[in-house]
């Protein structure tokens, strides 16, 4: 079984001196490079560039710079997806975000783990789970999301909270390790709408 097969199957594997998965690293970054060094207002080539980073876009996107991940073609975003300044995906893994996605400055979705024995962490080798974000889904600035998780749909992710399980659908989460505080109400949503009308 090769590295990447390890990698896959959530096994153990030698993610640091391994050539195959190296290469793969380096081509990103050097497409991470490229994007990060458009001119902002150059929003085609910022667009194509991401489009061949990323494994699956909807048609509709933006992606702030910088941006930073590791292989590029794990990462799914659906329609209206939005990452404010400063986003990595360390994308080991796959990592699933749904429609109408909006994260905010400084967030970090981070897929690989590492074992608890020092010898094998000196080896290289590490793990990757997967992170499934669904539809309609806020992160708010300097959230970090750890390995395996999975955050339901309507759901808002307080600034500053650090995600190690997952969150069900239609909650607002925030804290430490984050938690939920509170389903969000229907009641609520309709009176921010009449608000704007």
């Amino acid at each position: 079984m090769s590295e990447k097969e390890k990698c896959q199957a959530g096994l153990l594997y030698d993610a640091n001196y391994n050539p195959e998965l190296e290469a793969e690293r380096n081509k990103c970054k050097d497409k991470c490079w490229l994007f990060n060094s458009c001119r902002p207002s150059d929003q085609e080539n910022r667009l194509h560039i991401m489009k061949e980073i990323l494994g699956k876009t909807g048609s509709t996107f933006l992606i702030e710079q910088p941006f930073r991940c590791d292989y590029g073609y794990n990462i799914e975003i659906g329609e209206n997806f939005y990452a404010n300044y400063g986003c990595v995906i360390l994308d080991a893994a796959k990592v699933t975000f749904g429609d109408n996605v909006f994260i905010a400055p400084n967030c970090g979705f981070y897929t690989a783990g590492h074992p608890y024995s020092p010898d094998l962490r000196n080896r290289g080798l590490e793990y990757a789970k997967p992170i499934t974000i669904g539809n309609n889904v806020w992160i708010g600035g300097n959230v970090t999301v750890l390995p395996g998780v999975t955050i339901g749909d309507n759901v808002i992710i307080g600034a500053g909270s650090v995600v190690t399980k997952d969150i069900p659908a239609g909650v607002a989460a925030v804290g430490n390790p984050c938690k939920v505080l509170r389903e969000i109400t229907e009641e609520e949503m309709e009176r921010e709408r009449r608000s704007v009308q």
